[in-house]
């Protein structure tokens, strides 16, 4: 793997584990041949969350990101001034304005082209929230600084077992069937189609589309969403020259014989895709964004305030980003 510009990997929580697997991401990078980061602010909190992990690493605050590139394989290099005091489990106003302003400099640094792509640490959506910030999530953040439609930030949840992408994300279940149309699956299909060929280097990507309801609706005997808007959308799809199948059932398209038969699998809501994909690669499970003009990865997990600070935290999902963000610059320098 190799880039014009490191990695910039935000903060994440600082009272999450975000810190902690970030150094221990660094503190590997040599065993795994990691592409080379920074991480954006937190160095007493990086070198205080590496210490209670019992690791001797070393931290430099760089003036410049590209200095980094020179840096990272002797210290960990931090890129910015802010910081803020490291107290795990117990989250704090002023601690994730710290982890607001990391993810917002990450992102300039990557549409500038100071970095390659963003990581992003895991933040409690509800903490951003108390400090007024005012999108579901880091995924519809980065398409709005990005300047494009909250529907054009596609998330991927990939892992060595299963790509899966929740067509719906961050809403309630009750609203599911009025948010699906046969519109928003192509426009989203296509995105996926289009990464997949991008950044995965897949050449004919094979997507298999999940139906919303038990047995993909039945032949309607459980509702009509499945005839109504899912099978238009793959018709639709089909006739662009897209290998799409489906719709298939839930219970049925993540088993192992199924699994071998696509490269992607869109589900229908946010559960569906993330439930299979927590039970096969929870520790190497990546939170991709497609359909960005800048790459972005993030650990497929949550903040974990409950084991934060105690040296429990499996890095192995953090690790897979920064891997997983590396090799999708790769392709699109040699692009």
């Amino acid at each position: 793997m190799s880039a014009s510009a490191p990695l910039a990997v935000s903060l994440g929580d600082p009272a999450g584990i975000g810190p902690e697997i970030i150094a221990a991401a660094w503190a590997a990078r040599k065993d795994l041949d990691l592409p080379p980061f920074l991480v954006v602010g937190g160095e007493n909190l990086l070198r205080e969350a590496a210490m209670m992990r019992g690791l001797d690493i070393a931290i430099r605050v760089v003036e410049t990101p590209d200095a980094a590139l020179e840096t990272f394989a002797g210290a960990l290099p931090v890129f910015g001034a802010s910081d803020c005091e490291y107290r795990p489990g117990e989250p704090q106003p002023n601690a994730i304005a710290v982890a607001l302003g990391s993810l917002e400099t990450a992102t300039g640094l990557a549409r500038a082209g100071a970095a390659a792509g963003i990581v992003t640490a895991p933040v409690a959506k509800v903490q951003l929230a108390s400090i007024g910030f005012h999108y579901p999530g880091q995924t519809e953040y980065l398409a709005a600084a990005c300047g494009l439609p909250e529907e054009d930030a596609v998330m991927m949840l990939a892992g060595p077992s299963l790509r899966a992408v929740p067509l719906t994300v961050h809403c309630a279940l009750i609203e599911v069937p009025d948010r699906l149309t046969t519109d928003l699956i192509c426009r989203k299909a296509r995105i996926v189609c289009n990464a997949l060929r991008r950044d995965f280097g897949i050449d004919t990507p094979r997507l298999a589309i999940a139906g919303l309801n038990p047995h993909a609706g039945e032949g309607g005997r459980f509702g009509d969403e499945e005839a109504r808007i899912i099978l238009p959308a793959i018709e639709r799809l089909q006739a662009d020259g897209l290998d799409v199948t489906g719709p298939h059932p839930g219970d049925a398209l993540f088993t192992p014989r199924a699994r071998e038969n696509y490269d992607a699998a869109l589900a229908m809501y946010h559960d569906q895709a993330l439930i299979p994909l927590k039970a096969l690669d929870f520790d190497e499970g990546v939170n991709v964004t497609l359909g960005l003009p800048i790459i972005r990865t993030s650990p497929d997990h949550g903040t974990a305030f409950d084991i934060a600070g105690k040296g429990l935290a499996d890095p192995g999902a953090m690790i897979a980003a920064i891997r997983m963000a590396g090799e999708m610059a790769a392709r699109r320098a040699g692009s």
